[in-house]
Order: structure tokens, then C-alpha cells, then sequence
């Protein structure tokens, strides 16, 4: 026997979605809950018993992008795969961009997630757990790299936090200008710089790791 579909997390996803699609209609600050509701196809009763603001809605649309986000770099990391560390970070930074062009369609409430973690202690929080599990992950890439003498031999911690940074940085320059020409190819080239400085090169040039 199949087990039951969850109706419960179903409706979230859908409530979400017709979130996004009024917002980016309306725009956050003129959007209502009514104008939400109506989107799912939901009346206002239903919608308040999953989330109870505009605020729980962005918070929701937050914990899934970037859970979804380290979940990413979780597999990707236990799953220890064999050749250059370079490539691999590459290859992290490549589906990072691919995940920005899915937020694209967020973008009316993309400040939001920052502003409500300003003034929710919960969602502050959160964020705060994911930047540490987070930098944990790439911690434990480039110590790899560190192992198999690709990478110098520097704090991998305090590397793992500047390309943080940068993806930070980077992810906020696309909130600020999303038309910006070339935002994609200059993500990929801060990471190489980083990566170039973090190599000690005496790896193989036949495996791409120092040809950046």
C-alpha cells in the first residue's frame, strides 16, 4: 500500500508559489493576504492556517531556498568525489547561479529576507545556523583539497568563510542589479581568483586544478 500523499506540505508548496506569483505582480508592500489566498484558491480562513502574515510567508520562501541550498552542498560534500577540490568548487559555484536565476523570480521580497531577519530573532537565527553549517561544508571541501596537496596548507576554515563572503556579496550585487551584464561569468572568475591563491601549485595541470 502506497503510503498517503502529504496534503499539508502540498498546500504550503502552493500557498508559496501563489505567494511568489503576487508578489512579483504586486509587488510585497502592496500585496495582501486576501490577494494571496486568492491566488492558491484558498478563502483567507484556510491561508491563515498555514501562515498567519505576510512576514511567516517570507520566512517560509527563506527556510526552503536556503535549506534546499545546503542540502546542495551537504550531498555534494559527503559525496567525496575523486579529482581536483578546484573543479568541485567550480562546479558548487555554477549551480549557485543556477539557484539565483530561480530567486530571480523572488526578487520584490529578496530585501525582505534580510529586513525580517532584522527584526525576527527566529528567522535572524536560522540564517545564522545556516551560515555555520554552511562554512562547516566548505570547510571540509577545501580541507580536502589542503589533504591532497592541491591547496596550500592554510586555516581551511578562514578560506571556507571568504568564499562565503564572496558568494554573499556576489548573491547581493544580483539583488541590487540583475541585469548586470556578465553577473554569471564574474562569479566564476572572484571564485577562480580565490581558488588561485589557495593553490600550492605541485598538482597536475592535466586535471584542470591550477589551469584556472
Amino acid at each position: 500500500m502506497s503510503p498517503r500523499p502529504n496534503v499539508s506540505e502540498e498546500r504550503k508548496n502552493q500557498i508559496l508559489e501563489a505567494a511568489i506569483a503576487v508578489f512579483a505582480r504586486l509587488g510585497f508592500h502592496q500585496s495582501r493576504m486576501d490577494d494571496i489566498a486568492s491566488q492558491a484558491g484558498l478563502s483567507k480562513g484556510a491561508l491563515y492556517l498555514y501562515y498567519k502574515s505576510k512576514d511567516a510567508i517570507v520566512a517560509a520562501l527563506l527556510r526552503y531556498f536556503f535549506t534546499q541550498q545546503f542540502k546542495q552542498l551537504q550531498t555534494f560534500v559527503e559525496a567525496e568525489e575523486q579529482g581536483s577540490v578546484t573543479q568541485q568548487v567550480l562546479t558548487l559555484t555554477r549551480q549557485l547561479v543556477q539557484a539565483m536565476q530561480w530567486i530571480s523570480r523572488m526578487m520584490p521580497i529578496a530585501f525582505e529576507f534580510y529586513a525580517l531577519a532584522g527584526r525576527d530573532q527566529e528567522v535572524r537565527q536560522f540564517l545564522k545556523q545556516y551560515y555555520q553549517d554552511y562554512r562547516r561544508e566548505l570547510t571540509r571541501l577545501i580541507g580536502r583539497g589542503i589533504e591532497q596537496g592541491e591547496f596550500q596548507a592554510v586555516d581551511a576554515q578562514a578560506a571556507a568563510t571568504s568564499l562565503v563572503a564572496l558568494y554573499e556579496g556576489l548573491a547581493l550585487l544580483f539583488f541590487v542589479d540583475p541585469e548586470a551584464a556578465g553577473w554569471a561569468e564574474q562569479v566564476e572568475m572572484s571564485v577562480r581568483f580565490l581558488l588561485k591563491g589557495l593553490q600550492s601549485g605541485e598538482v597536475d595541470r592535466e586535471d584542470g586544478s591550477t589551469a584556472l
